[in-house]
């Protein structure tokens, strides 16, 4: 694997056009003792050989996707000042730039300029805020989200002393409309978390039935697009995808983690709120940290204090060559995902020592290696994930509840002697103390769509040495 390094003189340059910019001040050198950093240096490189190659095609696991070089070298390029976007002193560019990129992505979904956000840590500390404002404005009442919604919500609600409601879902994971109906009737439902994405296996929550439902009960969408939301952009998502991501633009919060679809280093999540006058819940009086501007500090709409101002400026330098628009180079990045996704889930369709369990909605697979018993295909696919490993080829396995599979697997035997052990063992998507390990793989680089016929021909090879 060749790790690109050609772009680091692009770096150079860009140091001399940021050090003329405070030219006027005192004569001060700022110099490191790099005899001593070298070989340290040197150390690190050999520790992280110690990793997966994320980097590379043949990695096709978790979610991870590499940053574009622009956010490597902007994000580089900004640790030379090392803003902070707490207060506009402590990053006054970098804060600037911020609101600028949050605007892009809140543009992306339709919002027009009124709008509150901001970026954060990541997207649990995104969701946190959004489930926050909404514990808020409907207190005592519960925070309803599906059974494959990420397990940080309930985890959330439980430290925010919110009531909880879990939703079931139907036999492609996604929340089931019926169940939230009849959970809505009670009244005690405050806020509706729809997930465009589960980072489980991709599915995305009818949002459009969501809000039909909206209309009839009263209570606030929370949409966690924390992985998905960027295949807003993308042109060829399955009608059932596209009805969900048309009507985003009608929820209440929005979170999105441009550091999943979005090129960004970690960690780079953000939350918007369609109503800018939530930003009075977040109001607070702390002088010892805004002490010359008058204008908005992004501290003040935001639960977290110090923020890597570096973060903004990644991301603002990657949307200004890549603009969030359809049709675009970025859009077409994302429409290959889902392509290679839909193409990697249809060779295991027709291949007869595999089973498949629900067509991608994204660009997450889930599949399994062919048994007659549950308790066969969990041996199976961990065996086959085993061998792919040792072949250089990085998939993923996740424990799926037996309920989800059974309306997809009529011809396998439960036999009730699967894993139970209640570990999901994917991003943390549901769990059961009766479930199946099937494989898993996030196909997150565009790449993965030219690659295909050697991933699958690995692949086979190391399935079929297992027997």
């Amino acid at each position: 694997m060749n790790l690109e390094t050609e772009s680091i003189d692009l770096l150079k340059d860009a140091l001399i056009t940021l050090q003329k910019g405070f030219a006027g001040l005192p004569a001060f050198d700022s110099k490191a003792d790099l005899d001593a950093i070298a070989p340290v240096l040197q150390q690190v490189a050999l520790r992280m050989r110690d990793n997966y190659p994320y980097p590379h095609p043949f990695y096709a696991g978790q979610m991870l996707k590499p940053p574009h070089p622009v956010a490597r070298l902007a994000y580089t390029l900004a640790l030379y000042l090392n803003p902070n976007n707490h207060a506009l002193d402590g990053g006054r560019a970098s804060s600037a730039m911020e609101k600028e990129a949050v605007a892009a992505i809140a543009g992306m979904f339709g919002w027009g300029a009124r709008h509150l956000g901001h970026l954060s840590s990541a997207g649990t500390t995104a969701n946190l805020e959004a489930l926050w404002v909404a514990g808020k404005l409907h207190p005592g009442k519960s925070i309803a989200a599906s059974a494959q919604a990420h397990y940080t919500h309930a985890r959330l609600t439980e430290a925010l002393q919110i009531p909880f409601a879990c939703i079931a879902v139907d036999s492609h994971a996604r929340m089931d409309i019926d169940d939230l109906e009849r959970q809505l009737r009670s009244g005690a439902i405050g806020t509706v978390v729809a997930t465009l994405g589960t980072t489980g296996g991709g599915a995305v929550d009818p949002l459009d039935e969501i809000m039909r439902l909206r209309r009839r009960y009263e209570f606030r969408v929370h949409v966690d697009a924390a992985y998905g939301g960027y295949f807003h952009l993308a042109d060829n998502l399955g009608a059932d995808a596209r009805r969900a991501f048309d009507c985003i633009d009608a929820a209440d919060s929005i979170v999105v983690d441009p550091h999943k679809h979005g090129l960004q280093p970690y960690g780079c999540g953000c939350v918007l709120f369609r109503d800018p006058a939530v930003g009075a819940i977040y109001r607070h009086d702390s002088p010892y940290t805004y002490f010359t501007s008058a204008d908005l500090h992004l501290g003040e709409i935001s639960l977290e204090c110090s923020r890597a101002g570096a973060a903004a400026v990644a991301l603002w330098a990657t949307q200004r060559l890549l603009p969030l628009t359809r049709g675009g180079e970025f859009a077409r990045g994302l429409a290959r995902c889902r392509a290679a996704a839909v193409e990697w889930h249809r060779r295991r369709a027709e291949d007869r020592r595999d089973l498949t369990v629900f067509a991608p909605q994204l660009d997450i697979v889930l599949w399994a290696a062919r048994a007659d018993t549950a308790s066969a295909i969990s041996r199976r696919s961990q065996a086959v994930f085993d061998a792919c490993a040792r072949a250089g080829l990085h998939l993923a396995v996740m424990k799926l509840p037996t309920d989800l599979l059974r309306p997809h697997w009529p011809q396998v035997e439960f036999d009730g002697d699967g894993d139970g052990d209640g570990d999901d063992g994917g991003d943390g998507d549901g769990s059961s103390s009766d479930t199946v390990t099937v494989l898993r793989s996030c196909m997150m680089k565009p790449e993965h769509l030219d690659w295909l016929q050697r991933i699958d021909a690995a692949y086979r090879q190391a399935r079929d040495s297992v027997g």
